[in-house]
């Protein structure tokens, strides 16, 4: 448990060598004004639910990286169900999830 909740950390906070962070697996979806950019990766054998929240301001681009338990046994499975995850944040949080 305690490394997985280290790897976790790791990749959600940019920690460690480039290699460790999500690379974007899709093109951006545009969603209420907010940008879901999946960004699945492998683990264990399958692909971990992750992506990157964005949206414009006057100040710039603000940024929420997103990571769930869920696993998927493809990229394709992974990308669809992070968008579906970014929507749901997005409807239940909004811009808060800046804050």
């Amino acid at each position: 448990m305690a490394s997985f909740l280290k790897d976790l950390w790791t990749r959600l906070s940019g920690a460690g060598d480039s290699s460790d962070k999500p690379e974007v697996a899709a093109e951006a979806v545009e969603y209420k004004g907010f940008r879901i950019r999946p960004a699945p990766y492998p683990s264990k054998g399958q692909y971990q639910t992750a992506g990157i929240i964005e949206k414009d301001f006057e100040a710039g681009v603000k940024e929420h990286r997103f990571v769930r338990a869920e696993t998927h046994p493809s990229k394709d499975d992974a990308v669809a169900f992070a968008i579906v995850k970014g929507r749901q944040i997005i409807d239940e949080q909004g811009e808060r999830i800046f804050d």
